[in-house]
């Protein structure tokens, strides 16, 4: 799908509900007409075609219209959420950006960097004439890769259509997870909901005022949101659908979510920023089994970790090696158990704990503490231990006014009645702040 396709199924919108931010909507026809602004400031600026150009800020409709505008005009873009603010300067560099779009006074204003962006990757994307996009990985078990990928071959994902919703855009557009939502959403003429922020009391406020049908998010978050009692200050009835990825679902949230709220379907995604969103389909709603796939997508387990094959692929990162075997194929790291066609995903290969031949998965142990009363958040990483090489460690934020040891006297007896012995955590601390980064997604960090 081109830029060019996507302007026309927007144009043929005319005056549906396109951006929705706070109380203000804007029409597909506003759009559309901010688009036509955007595109005529390239035409008549110095940007040349194939620039390297970061644009910072977070979802806005000029942002959009903006991103879309570049992206006709075959720029390779670096989009910057606020999120990462504090790597704007590693993110720009790495990036060897040429032109930056930053706001000022509420508007965009571009700024030549004087710097020549000469990676051979980028050659090939100019070569090709066709835009690029650069996305980095979050750097939760070390540091961030930037991920190169050809804009038109992601593109061509969205010209199938598909139904017409209302979607809340959670996850920010430098997110693989966030650029795949918003084109779903304007291919398809439905209502892109931005919260004013990503606490849950103002997601779920977001949802009440624009009649929101899809949220897209974290099982981090959808915790706190079971915690904060924000659905229950709000009238969120015309949610329908709840999509989470990013890092596994702790079963004990997925079954308090399902109990929670039996008529929103829970489903399970999947993807990666390397080779894109894949289609899935959860076993049922209170189910962590899901078959993944699509069209454009070729699976295989090797060694009990999935691999992926995508006509929509990176073509590679710009400060790492290639990931791709000599098939096509990205080993993910993620470990997966398998039933047939379906797969349950258990963790990043990295993340395993080995205590004694014995392996723990982390987020099997953070669901079994989730489940008692007064906690709040967790996080489970694997410390050395003289004798049994690793052992379990948890730090765990509370809402309770006990002491570190009463606490830890609970957390064990819980524990020892759902796991082994060998993955109930030996090291405990008490915490003040949560586990997660801006993009509510968990943060393990060796202990």
């Amino acid at each position: 799908m081109s830029v060019a396709y996507l302007k026309e199924k927007m144009r043929q919108a005319g005056n549906a509900d396109a951006v929705a931010i706070g109380s203000h909507c804007i029409s597909y026809q506003e759009l559309t007409e901010k688009l036509d602004q955007w595109q005529s400031f390239l035409a008549n600026s110095t940007l040349p075609a194939g620039a390297v150009v970061s644009v910072k800020g977070d979802y806005s409709a000029d942002a959009i219209a903006l991103f879309l505008a570049l992206a006709n005009y075959n720029a390779i873009i670096i989009p910057l959420s606020n999120d990462s603010a504090t790597q704007f300067d590693e993110f720009t560099n790495i990036g060897q950006v040429e032109y930056e779009f930053a706001q000022h006074d509420n508007q965009y204003i571009l700024t030549p960097t004087q710097v020549t962006a000469d990676h051979q990757i980028y050659q090939e994307i100019r070569q090709r004439g066709t835009p690029g996009l650069v996305l980095f990985s979050s750097g939760s078990t070390g540091k961030s890769k930037a991920i190169v990928h050809d804009l038109a071959a992601l593109l061509t994902k969205f010209t199938v259509p598909r139904n017409t919703m209302r979607t809340v855009l959670f996850l920010q557009f430098d997110h693989i997870g966030g650029i795949n939502t918003l084109l779903y959403t304007l291919a398809n003429g439905g209502m892109a909901i931005i919260p004013e922020n990503r606490r849950p009391i103002t997601v779920c406020k977001a949802i009440e005022m624009h009649k929101g049908e899809v949220l897209p998010t974290s099982p981090t978050f959808l915790n706190l949101l079971l915690l904060s009692g924000a659905a229950e200050e709000s009238d969120i009835s015309s949610l329908k659908l709840v999509t989470y990825g990013t890092e596994p679902m702790p079963a004990s949230t997925l079954e308090a979510m399902s109990a929670r709220f039996p008529n929103i379907r829970m489903l399970q995604t999947y993807g990666l920023s390397e080779v894109g969103i894949l289609r899935s389909k959860s076993r049922d709603s209170n189910s962590l089994w899901v078959k993944v796939g699509g069209e454009d997508y070729q699976t295989k387990i090797v060694d009990g970790k999935l691999c992926i094959k995508s006509k929509s692929a990176m073509l590679g990162y710009l400060n790492a090696p290639s990931p791709f075997d000599s098939d096509g194929y990205m080993n993910t790291g993620d470990q997966v158990e398998q039933d047939g066609e379906w797969i349950r995903i258990l963790g990043r290969e990295s993340e395993i704990i080995n205590v004694g031949g014995e392996k723990v998965y982390p987020a099997e142990v953070e669901s079994a503490i989730l489940q008692l009363d007064g906690v709040e958040d967790v996080v489970v990483v694997g410390i050395r231990h003289p004798i049994t090489g690793m052992t379990v460690s948890a730090d765990v934020k509370i809402t309770t006014q006990e002491s570190l040891s009463e606490f830890k006297v609970r957390l064990r007896k819980h524990c020892s009645g759902v796991l082994p012995g060998f993955k109930i955590p030996t090291k405990i601390r008490l915490i003040d702040d949560y586990t997660h980064n801006a993009r509510f997604k968990r943060m393990r960090r060796k202990a």
